[in-house]
């Protein structure tokens, strides 16, 4: 069934309309997950002042993510999507304007966390759209597309970020990535997303806070979903900062170039390609719980490899296993959400989610990244990959690890749990 589903996906001209315009997001932000670390890598040499700015996006992310989902349940989504990228396109456009009169490593604290939350709200319209674009059994094939639209860009945004970089520098690979979102706005208007079916007629009188909260009861009246938001937040708490972390062990102590740099992250994300590609028939086979728990013990171990790794092509190859296994385990995850959510909620409780699960993303970043200046790399990573494979292993006492799908497609829990069908 998954590859009659992806057949009928390439056949479809408004989703491969929605893969083109989601690619080209994807490339401006494989640009920024290397030229922005550069950047200030450049500017004050400083691994704790990467923690910083990463911590700062992530708060602001939080807290964009309070009201994300009011906005998206509220408003056309097609128009919110168009109205984040050129919001995106305007705030990164802004930083080599300011580094091409003087370098000003303050603005990046404004501008950044400001970034990142007109990427919360994206990020929550987008998932909101899949559903309303494809059908319900066509939902993880859609999505391992996506993701593999997302790895190709990777694949090749961050070498190239790493080789403009070289040659012009950081900021330069920051211009090119804010004309991405520029493109990725004209794009939206070739999307037609059917409006939801089902309409929440008390949204409408409800405050910010009331809609956050029904987003956040329905989390809480759903245990695989329950499950999966307490263990994302240990999870998260050590992911966020890794990237900052990787790119440290390459650039400073291991005394490699921008390009290489590059060329190493470059690597890394084909793991995210291979996620795409096998992704539906783990699911299909295993079944959700024993693929999202494989996912990331395959991370941890491959995590805490990275610090005591002496060689570059090592580094890449780890990084490649690191993505594949977080990139199984997202996919399986955002599948499973969107397929028992109600699209009139699917915002509201994609915000919830993301908001709860990332809470402490932001104080993971700054200890990570000051762990690393203070008692080293491979300590360090050794440590985030641990708690990794300890937090996936706790998962097989959730219902999280008794989630299983029917031969349609469909998701279903053990009947224990009380889990609504999908």
């Amino acid at each position: 069934m998954a590859a009659s589903a992806g057949a009928v996906l390439w056949r479809d001209r408004n989703f491969v309309n929605f893969l083109g315009v989601q690619t080209l997001s994807s490339v401006g932000d494989s640009f920024s997950f290397v030229a922005i670390p550069l950047l200030i890598l450049h500017t004050t040499g400083s691994v704790v002042q990467m923690g910083v700015v990463t911590a700062l996006s992530g708060a602001s992310g939080l807290i964009s993510g309070v009201f994300a989902g009011v906005v998206v349940d509220r408003f056309d989504r097609r128009r919110l999507l168009q109205a984040c990228d050129l919001a995106r396109f305007v705030l990164l456009g802004a930083v080599p304007v300011i580094w091409a009169i003087h370098p000003l490593v303050w603005s990046l604290y404004v501008l950044l966390p400001a970034v990142s939350a007109f990427s919360m709200i994206f990020q929550v319209a987008y998932t909101t759209v899949v559903p309303s674009l494809v059908d319900e059994d066509q939902i993880t094939a859609a999505n391992a597309r996506l993701y593999g639209s997302y790895s190709i860009a990777y694949l090749v945004g961050p070498a190239l970020a790493g080789l403009i970089s070289s040659r012009f520098g950081p900021s330069i690979a920051i211009a090119v990535d804010a004309v991405t979102f520029l493109c990725s706005a004209a794009g939206v208007f070739f999307v037609r997303v059917r409006r939801p079916a089902e309409r929440d007629a008390a949204a409408d009188a409800a405050g910010v806070q009331d809609d956050f909260l029904s987003g956040v009861r329905f989390l809480w009246r759903q245990p695989v979903l329950r499950s999966l938001t307490v263990l994302l937040a240990a999870l998260t708490f050590v992911e966020v900062g890794l990237n900052d972390v990787v790119i440290f062990r390459l650039g400073h102590e291991m005394r490699q170039s921008d390009a290489a740099v590059g060329a190493v992250m470059s690597v890394g994300i084909v793991g995210t390609l291979l996620a795409s590609i096998s992704v539906s028939a783990l699911n299909k086979r295993l079944g959700f719980g024993p693929t999202w728990v494989g996912g990331w013990i395959l991370c941890g171990v491959a995590v805490a490899a990275i610090g005591v790794a002496g060689a570059v092509p090592l580094v890449a190859v780890l990084a490649a296993a690191a993505t594949l296994g977080t990139g199984v385990g997202g996919i399986s995850s955002m599948s499973l959400r969107q397929e028992i959510t109600p699209s009139h909620l699917l915002g509201r409780v994609t915000a919830a989610f993301w908001t709860l699960h990332s809470a402490l993303g932001p104080l993971g970043a700054a200890v990570l990244t000051r762990a690393a200046s203070t008692v080293g790399v491979a300590a360090t990573l050794l440590v985030a990959g641990l708690v990794c494979v300890v937090v996936a292993l706790a998962a097989t006492a959730t219902p999280v690890w008794r989630m299983r799908r029917d031969r349609r497609g469909g998701v279903h829990a053990d009947p224990a749990d009380e889990t609504v069908t999908g």
